[in-house]
């Protein structure tokens, strides 16, 4: 009984908004805020998973959704404020009342009776958000941006919501286009500059090219502190032979990580790549103890060597117990490149295509980093 009588205040509800305008004297169409909501909506999801409170797939997912209704509101926007015609005969406004008290109730009930299932529980709000989208419901989604940009090609905030989506789903030509894109609307900042140059990296199978290293430097202008863009200048210097000057930069990097910085590890595994030694602080499934580091100060360079291919296989164990993680490959493949080793790192990117099959757009991360390494043929 409690149920039906919530819906009766539901319907009550929205019967008393369709007939409230109704009996009110028709003014000047004004400007909605759509737009306005979902732009603070999108800033919110950034802070949400800057903050670690939701995962980059979930993020992406809400962006694109956001985006969508944002894009919906600004197709909706007319020119100008609508110009009222004149008034409508109050003996329309009561006819159009008294229909809308029945008519709605009555199809609202008659659909629910005939579509709806009363006797199934209903799915709680968090199990919806824990269930993540699919990638066709995602990539439908996409179309429907990539529709309105092809309508709208300066709306810059359209351009900004897709190009990490881009990134996300291995279309890195798109992504860096799309960057290139929102910074000539929306002009600099560093997480367009950094974003950037992550998607020109990308696009060129992970080397640091010249412009990527641009975008990067002008992102920590902007931002002495932007950790995204001190790593992948670090790792410019480590392709450009110069060690010293990649673990230099990482070194102050993690020195200067919040606690329980996400991208500690990877930085660590790259400062360890750099120096040839492990790195304190990593976790069991991606590098060495406390005491695996101390241990390390008393090795020869041999010693260390067998330390180092150790780590490498306790994470080839890790995935192979659980291959779901595309990052753990990406560093398995390249952990074997490293250490010389091709026939295994061949064999780690045939393992990770098996894993990651369920994702065309992880496989494709894997298959990209192969034909960087020279691993095809």
């Amino acid at each position: 009984m409690t149920l039906w009588i919530i819906f009766a205040v539901m319907t009550a509800a929205a019967v008393l908004t369709v007939v409230w305008p109704l009996g009110r004297k028709p003014d000047a169409a004004s400007g909605g805020s759509d737009r306005l909501v979902y732009q603070d909506q999108l800033a919110e999801i950034d802070r949400d998973r800057a903050a670690g409170l939701i995962g980059e797939p979930e993020a992406d997912a809400a962006r694109v959704e956001v985006s969508r209704r944002l894009l919906a509101a600004a197709d909706a926007e007319a020119p100008a404020a609508a110009k009222v015609t004149g008034p409508q005969p109050a003996w329309h406004r009561r006819a159009a009342a008294l229909i809308s008290m029945t008519l709605i109730p009555a199809v609202a009930l008659g659909l629910y009776l005939a579509l709806g299932s009363p006797g199934v529980p209903g799915q709680s709000a968090f199990g919806r958000v824990d269930t993540p989208p699919s990638d066709a419901s995602v990539a439908g989604l996409v179309s429907q941006v990539e529709t309105h940009l092809a309508r709208n090609p300066n709306d810059g905030a359209g351009w900004e919501v897709i190009a990490p989506v881009y990134l996300r789903m291995g279309r890195f030509n798109d992504a860096v286009e799309a960057r290139r894109k929102s910074i000539a609307l929306n002009g600099d900042s560093v997480e367009r500059e950094s974003g950037l140059g992550e998607a020109l990296a990308a696009a060129a199978n992970g080397v640091v090219t010249d412009e990527a290293k641009q975008a990067f430097q002008r992102a920590v202008a902007g931002d002495p502190h932007d950790a995204k863009s001190r790593y992948f200048l670090g790792l410019a210097d480590e392709q450009d032979g110069n060690r010293e000057a990649a673990a230099a930069k990482w070194h102050a990097l993690l020195d200067e990580a919040p606690p329980n910085a996400p991208w500690a590890n990877f930085v660590r595994a790259a400062l360890a790549r750099a120096t040839g030694a492990p790195v304190a602080g990593q976790g069991a499934g991606n590098g060495p103890s406390a005491d695996d580091v101390a241990a390390a100060d008393s090795m020869n360079d041999t010693q260390r060597g067998e330390m180092i291919r150790g780590m490498v296989q306790r994470l080839a164990d890790r995935l192979h117990a659980d291959g779901g993680d595309v990052d753990g490959w990406l560093r398995l493949v390249r952990a074997y490149a490293v250490l010389g080793d091709r026939d295994k790192a061949k064999d780690a990117a045939a393992d990770a295509r098996r894993a990651l099959a369920s994702h065309p757009d992880q496989v494709k991360q894997i298959d990209d980093l192969a034909k960087g390494l020279g691993l095809e043929g």
